[in-house]
């Protein structure tokens, strides 16, 4: 399972050059907390580079209300390349985690850059072919797994995406003094793994009796990774 892109971000992977020339093509935005950066079914074609705050990227499902979470996105992700690339709608909802500042770039000007620096087009193509690769694995885990175990992997791989950083509540996973805090509520967390609210709150309930985790409001504290991984791999206590 793969809620964070686990290779180099977009802009982090440019040169210093043609960081400039991109960022030069387009406009600073901010968005606050809760804001739609994009909205699924839309006709927009522009693209978005994150210079701060994270982002979710979720799609409809056949539940009515109820969203499935495919990614969480920081610094340097390049957003919403696919409309850029092709003319169909959006494909997914982008929706800031919190105050969120990104670059907006037009879709032409973006795909003009694109034609003219082959280097950047194939890290695009290679965002496009890990993100593809990732879902695959999504859809295999929700066919495969159990919601203890989508829950322990899923908050094993947050817990790790800053894991040697000072506290910060923008930041899906960050260190403390006790553990490693995950920022995200029970129903953003069932969202991630494609599962109901309830089923996440017994998983979590589970893990607390076995004191793998500590919850509070909107946080989730790793207080034993080395069992919660041994969990997301299906082992039994």
């Amino acid at each position: 399972m793969g809620l964070l892109g686990n290779e180099l971000a977009f802009a982090r992977a440019l040169t210093p050059q043609e960081r400039e020339s991109v960022m030069a093509l387009g406009s600073r935005k901010h968005y606050a907390a809760d804001a739609h950066l994009l909205t699924e079914g839309d006709r927009s074609s522009h693209v978005l580079i994150v210079i701060r705050g994270w982002v979710t990227v979720s799609v409809a499902t056949d539940r009515g209300a109820t969203r499935l979470i495919l990614g969480l996105r920081g610094p340097g992700e390049l957003l919403g390349e696919m409309a850029a690339l092709d003319p169909h709608p959006r494909s997914a909802t982008v929706r800031a985690l919190g105050p969120t500042e990104t670059q907006v770039i037009s879709g032409d000007a973006f795909r003009r850059f694109l034609a003219l620096h082959p280097r950047v087009s194939g890290l695009v193509i290679r965002q496009l072919t890990f993100r593809l690769r990732s879902a695959d694995q999504e859809r295999s885990a929700l066919a495969s797994l159990t919601v203890l175990q989508r829950l322990a992997g899923r908050l094993t791989e947050l817990s790790r995406a800053e894991p040697s950083g000072p506290y910060n509540p923008a930041v899906p996973g960050a260190a403390t003094h006790t553990g490693t805090v995950v920022q995200l509520a029970q129903d953003e967390l069932a969202a991630t793994i494609g599962a109901t609210r309830e089923a996440v709150a017994k998983a979590l309930k589970l893990l607390r009796t076995q004191h793998v985790v500590r919850t509070g409001n909107r946080m989730v504290e790793i207080l034993d990774p080395e069992l919660l991984a041994l969990l997301a791999d299906g082992h039994q206590e």
